[in-house]
């Protein structure tokens, strides 16, 4: 019986101690689990990333800048150029195109020769006007002559009255064909048997781009047929379709500003001159037109654009939308606080021992702001802690550095 109950006494004394040990080991656990979570409380605030690591992700800095982006109106358009700044190219003449001078987007001035055009006809206009200088010569001889028989009572006034009214449909004749030659671009003095053209110049009749050309080397073309069309797109302009309920906000000489629907990183601007006084079909919308300002470079007839009319001279500090980013409800930027060197180990090729290296990298903290109203990507901010006003911040790529400093909180001890 003593036996049997020192074996039950030596199982219990040993769960007991397992039992102990166990208790003692999570304890252990708990505290070195402690440091980590004394850590977790204090945020962290400060990023570092080296010039390397900034360009893979895309990292750019910038500054905060003021913007317009107060009091504004929203509004869609189109890129106008006005009718009067618009030609089409074509022939007074009918013939056959022999050259081509121009291709589509060529600048031509006013005057420039852009194409030639030849027909037997041109020859047999300056025949006519050839013989009708001869014919008026032998007119004006026998006007004199039944003039001075009619004085003289030796002829008769019907033949004076015929010799004058011959020279005078001469004359006519001769006026109408030295000016269709004009038109045609052909000196009526230069013309004579040994100088006849049998081709015409068609010219631009504006300074523009060649927005399209409709015939080729060979094609004949008369008055009906367009030749080419040409644009100046420096009186480029916007028609903005503004909603009735916005209208009464709307005067001459508000900026405007606008992007491209296919392009809108790039910003330009406008200012308003006109206001319509008609709805436009039936959208209930009504035409703004702003002449456009400054940069015209990749502005083209047509092209549809977003813009942001500013209803006063207000301004506001403004950052790009990417600059911001939120953690637990509240919205943060990055700034730069300065550049140091860190000493990192790495492998090289046929080194058995890492290699201690240096490389310098960049720091940022981490600063609260209050957003504003965001118009064309932009957004007003106001920093709940000062940011100098020379200070550069991560205006792309900010997401990166807040999970770079998320991943370091999270992994540091």
């Amino acid at each position: 019986m003593k036996p049997r109950y020192n074996i039950i006494l030596l199982l219990f004394s040993a769960v007991f101690v397992f039992s102990c040990g166990k208790k003692q080991s999570a304890e252990s656990e708990d505290k070195t689990e402690q440091p980590e979570e004394h850590h977790q409380e204090t945020p962290q605030t400060i990023a570092s990333l080296t010039e390397e690591q900034m360009k893979a992700v895309g990292i750019t800095l910038g500054s905060v800048e003021m913007k317009e982006l107060t009091s504004t109106i929203k509004a869609n358009g189109q890129l106008r150029v006005p009718n009067n700044n618009k030609a089409t190219v074509t022939s007074l003449y009918g013939g056959i195109i022999r050259t081509l001078n121009i291709q589509v987007g060529s600048s031509v001035k006013k005057g420039q020769v852009i194409a030639t055009i030849a027909n037997p006809e041109f020859i047999r206009l300056q025949e006519d006007y050839l013989t009708t200088n001869s014919r008026i010569t032998y007119a004006e001889q026998e006007y004199r002559r039944q003039r001075e028989l009619f004085d003289n009572d030796a002829g008769a006034r019907k033949n004076l009255q015929s010799a004058d009214a011959e020279l005078k449909t001469l004359r006519t004749k001769k006026a109408s064909l030295l000016r269709q030659l004009q038109m045609m671009g052909i000196s009526p003095g230069s013309v004579n048997n040994g100088n006849m053209r049998s081709g015409l110049v068609i010219t631009a009749p504006i300074s523009g781009t060649v927005s399209s050309i409709a015939s080729q080397i060979g094609s004949y073309v008369d008055v009906s047929s367009p030749v080419a069309e040409i644009i100046d797109n420096n009186s480029i302009h916007l028609d903005l379709q503004v909603f009735e309920k916005d209208l009464p906000k709307m005067r001459a000489g508000q900026v405007v500003h606008f992007k491209l629907t296919n392009n809108p990183e790039t910003e330009y601007d406008a200012e308003i001159y006109s206001i319509g006084s008609s709805f436009e079909n039936d959208s209930k919308t009504i035409s703004v037109h702003a002449n456009v300002t400054g940069n015209k470079t990749g502005l083209i007839d047509g092209m549809n654009i977003t813009g942001i009319v500013s209803l006063n001279k207000s301004v506001t500090p403004a950052i790009p939308d990417e600059a911001i980013v939120e953690a637990d409800g509240k919205f943060y930027v990055f700034v730069r606080t300065g550049k140091k060197s860190e000493a990192y180990e790495s492998h090289e090729k046929g080194a058995g021992k890492p290699v201690e290296t240096k490389a310098e990298s960049f720091t940022f903290e981490k600063v609260e702001v209050v957003k504003g109203s965001s118009d064309m990507g932009y957004t007003a901010v106001t920093p709940v802690k000062e940011i100098p006003a020379d200070a550069q911040i991560a205006v792309k790529g900010a997401f990166f550095i807040n999970a770079k400093l998320t991943n370091s909180g999270e992994h540091e001890h």
